[in-house]
């Protein structure tokens, strides 16, 4: 009998170790919740987003913004497991540019960024910011009922905030497509 206590054990700590790294280097899987990127993404759907490469404005990305449901479970001196409360929304303005929306139309460095179809215009005014180093710009895309970059308690956020490139929706069966 302890045998296969022992066996489960590290069963189960191989598998916990295994399931770590892939989310750690390789990607994630999460769950989508809410209408803010509605018609792009919908509510419930299951999304797989990657981890490595470099940023680009315009696509869908997984961030976590500062102070949102943070949990920290401490293991020991060394060792501790936190969970951010993760959010998906289009990167729209990179470090070095100027974001702007006037009349409700995105503007970044002087030029209107059209909104594709499945988008909603902002509706009201942000005035002109210049990102620094290391400081980028979400919108959700039904920019009507996202809380993201234009809200002042996440204003732009950080390069560690972003958390992957969201490349796909799993679930449900019918809605399976790649994102853009």
């Amino acid at each position: 009998m302890p045998q296969v206590i022992i066996y489960a054990v590290a069963s189960f700590i191989c598998a916990f170790a295994l399931a770590l790294a892939i989310t750690r280097f390789l990607g994630l899987f999460v769950r989508v919740k809410g209408s803010s990127m509605k018609n792009t993404l919908h509510d419930g759907n299951i999304l797989l987003a990657v981890r490595p490469g470099r940023y680009h404005r315009g696509e869908v990305v997984l961030c976590r913004y500062p102070h949102r449901a943070e949990r920290t479970i401490e293991l020991g001196a060394a060792f501790s497991l936190t969970w951010h409360t993760l959010f998906v929304k289009r990167l729209v303005a990179l470090p070095g540019d100027t974001v702007e929306i006037r009349e409700g139309q995105l503007f970044v460095n002087d030029s209107p960024v059209p909104d594709p179809p499945a988008m909603g215009s902002a509706p009201s005014d942000y005035p002109p910011r210049t990102l620094r180093s290391n400081q980028y710009f979400v919108l959700g895309d039904n920019r009507r009922a996202s809380h993201d970059s234009r809200a002042a308690d996440v204003g732009p956020i950080s390069g560690k905030m972003l958390q992957g490139h969201v490349k796909a929706v799993l679930w449900p069966p019918g809605m399976i497509q790649t994102v853009k």
